[in-house]
């Protein structure tokens, strides 16, 4: 079963003004699959296997003579030889959308196409399936804490009550985990594998790792982590290895869309911020497997819920950004010195929307106090707020705050 995207449209938008379309993204998230289902009518080819990734290398331009463009080529940093004769293609003939590129490691993706391919290429980010993709919703703005995004996902009422949300952010947002009916020893079964194909893969050829055991421990401690702030010093104790190997391995995880580093939001006019990121780890079934979490009924009654929770709808939130083609939208966390904290905040015009994050279903006025903090924060208005929760309606909270089902992001 396909689930439509809501990123097709920036990719027929981006090939009608480029040549060439770079979509990074985890592996597995959907790339591939749905550049096929869009464009099925041309040829596809995946470096992936190893006749075709060695014939690339050894010979570019047989490659492209063979596989003419308009062409996907699928994990195309494994071969780093093809983007100069890419760049030779689309400079000898202008016309759009002659190649569509994947590829799931973007430190060298990007690399390569900063050096190839700049101003040639239009660049976008695919996550996992967001819940408005899996409920069949088109609607496809990003998300702000506003009465039009309220009023409209008022009107389309999605259909996630309590146990499917609980069940959904358990399994995770992978396309092949909800392609068809499964149980919990698929979902194991699902994660295990990914995991081994992702150090195999992805992981091996960038890092060159020799201690698998401490790789694994790594992300596995970046998982725990989840939601709070970066501590570098914390995951390298957990995994055995020093700050500067973690930092190293940090920045790959990172690449491969596996984990976001959300900046704190900051300015020239106070130096009571805090300067440390968070990081998100964006699948949380993935979290819930690394750590053990195999029913969801073992994830809400866990330790990790509130930042499981905060880090499915954190995720959801970059997912209308990235699907809209913003590939880096002005996302933050307030935390100052104090330790007044706010988990979110949208930054858009002169507006900050705060926006604050709990499994609660029935909050409270307390858990938005820090919205006060924006106050003094100079040439800057505060926008509509959100508390973003288990709650089953809509409401007011407080004067321009909302209490929001999490189905409404």
């Amino acid at each position: 079963m396909y689930f439509p995207r809501h990123i097709e449209p920036v990719v027929a938008r981006i090939s009608r003004r480029k040549s060439v379309l770079v979509l990074t993204g985890a592996r597995q998230v959907g790339k591939s699959t749905m550049l096929k289902d869009v464009y099925h009518n041309i040829n596809y080819v995946t470096l992936n296997r190893p006749l075709v990734r060695e014939s690339a290398k050894e010979n570019p331009s047989l490659f492209f003579e063979i596989n003419k463009p308009p062409v996907i080529v699928d994990e195309i940093q494994k071969a780093a030889e093809l983007f100069d004769y890419i760049k030779d293609i689309v400079d000898e003939n202008k016309k759009k959308g002659q190649f569509y590129l994947t590829g799931s490691q973007s430190l060298k993706l990007m690399k390569n196409v900063s050096d190839s391919l700049a101003g040639r290429a239009g660049i976008i980010k695919m996550l996992g399936l967001s819940i408005s993709e899996l409920a069949g919703i088109d609607y496809r703005t990003p998300f702000l804490p506003v009465i039009s995004h309220f009023e409209t996902m008022d009107e389309l009422k999605t259909e996630f009550d309590y146990l499917k949300m609980i069940s959904v952010i358990h399994k995770g947002f992978f396309p092949e985990l909800h392609e068809t009916e499964s149980d919990l020893h698929d979902w194991s079964d699902y994660y295990s594998s990914y995991f081994q194909t992702y150090i195999e893969k992805d992981i091996k050829d960038v890092l060159k790792i020799q201690d698998e055991s401490a790789f694994i421990k790594f992300v596995k401690a970046v998982a725990s982590l989840t939601g709070e702030m970066l501590n570098m010093t914390t995951i390298a104790e957990m995994c055995g290895k020093d700050v500067k190997t973690v930092r190293s391995w940090l920045s790959v995880l990172e690449s491969s869309g596996l984990v976001f580093l959300l900046e704190p939001y900051s300015n020239n006019y106070s130096k009571r911020l805090v300067k440390t990121p968070k990081i998100y780890f964006l699948d949380t079934g993935f979290i819930c497997w690394l750590l053990g979490w195999n029913t969801p009924e073992q994830m809400v009654n866990g330790a990790m819920w509130g930042h499981i929770f905060e880090s499915f709808v954190f995720a959801e939130i970059l997912k209308s950004y990235y699907n809209e083609g913003i590939v880096k939208p002005l996302l933050f966390y307030y935390r100052d010195l104090d330790k007044n904290e706010i988990d979110l905040l949208i930054s858009e015009g002169d507006f900050l929307y705060p926006i604050e994050i709990k499994t609660a279903s029935d909050p409270t006025k307390a858990m938005v106090r820090n919205f006060r903090c924006l106050e003094d924060i100079p040439f800057k208005k505060i926008g509509t707020g959100a508390l973003i929760c288990l709650a089953k309606e809509r409401l007011p909270l407080i004067d321009n705050v909302w209490i929001l089902p999490a189905q409404m992001i």
